[in-house]
C-alpha cells in the first residue's frame, strides 16, 4: 500500500516559478545537475525556456534555489517537531525522526542530497551553504546530550554519517533492490520498522559506556 504524505516546502511566491522550481526538483533529482536543461524544466513545466530566464538567470541559480528551498524546507520541519523537546535523547530522537519524515515525504529531496554527497566536486565554493542549517540542528542535539552527561563524547558527523544518514538510503534504495526487495518506503509498516532501528542505533551510539 502507497501512503501519500502532504510535501513539505517553504512558501515561495507566484505560481509559475512554484511549477518551475517543482519540476526543476524532480529533473535534477532524477537526471543530477549536469545532464539536465533548462529546456527540460521548461518542457515539464509547459512554458517557453525564456519564461525560466524571467525569474532565474541560469540553471546554477535555479539548481541553488532548489538546493536552498529543501534544507530550509526541512529545517523548519525539525524546528516544528523539536519545539519544546529539552530532553537530549528525546531531541536527539525527534530530530532522526523529523528527518526521515521530512525524506520520505519528499522523496527527491532524498535523491539531490544524495547526489550532493556523491559527487566529488560540489557545485559551488562553499559545499555547505544550505545544508548548514541540518548540521548544526545535529550538532547542538549531540553537544547539549554531551555536556549533560547522558550522551558520552561522540562526533556529531560520525553520528550523521552512520545513524542519521541511513535515512536517506531508506528512501533512495526503495527500487534499487531488485524486483523481490522493492518496497514502499512511506508504507507505516515498513517505516514503523526502519524507524524502531533507527532509534535503538541512535541510543547505540550515544549511551555512556557501563
Amino acid at each position: 500500500m502507497t501512503v501519500t504524505r502532504p510535501t513539505i516546502r517553504q512558501p515561495r511566491g507566484d505560481a509559475t516559478r512554484i511549477q518551475i522550481l517543482d519540476a526543476a526538483e524532480r529533473i535534477f533529482a532524477d537526471i543530477g545537475y549536469a545532464a539536465a536543461r533548462l529546456d527540460h524544466v521548461a518542457e515539464a513545466v509547459g512554458i517557453r525556456r525564456p519564461s525560466i530566464l524571467y525569474y532565474f538567470p541560469g540553471k546554477q541559480q535555479l539548481y541553488d534555489e532548489v538546493e536552498a528551498d529543501i534544507f530550509a524546507s526541512m529545517h523548519s520541519f525539525v524546528l516544528n517537531r523539536t519545539d519544546g523537546v529539552t530532553d537530549p535523547m528525546e531531541r536527539l530522537l525527534a530530530l532522526l525522526d523529523a528527518w526521515l519524515d521530512f525524506l520520505v515525504s519528499r522523496p527527491t529531496a532524498a535523491r539531490i542530497i544524495q547526489r550532493l554527497i556523491a559527487d566529488s566536486a560540489a557545485y559551488g565554493n562553499n559545499p555547505v551553504r544550505f545544508s548548514e542549517s541540518a548540521l548544526q540542528d545535529l550538532e547542538d542535539v549531540v553537544a547539549t546530550g554531551v555536556a549533560s552527561g547522558q550522551f558520552q563524547p561522540v562526533s556529531a558527523m560520525v553520528l550523521l554519517n552512520t545513524v542519521a544518514g541511513g535515512a536517506l538510503h531508506y528512501v533512495c534504495n526503495a527500487h534499487q533492490l531488485g524486483p523481490t526487495r522493492s518496497y514502499d518506503p512511506a508504507a507505516p509498516a515498513q517505516l514503523t520498522e526502519f524507524r524502531s532501528m533507527m532509534h535503538r542505533l541512535a541510543k547505540a551510539a550515544v549511551a555512556p559506556p557501563g
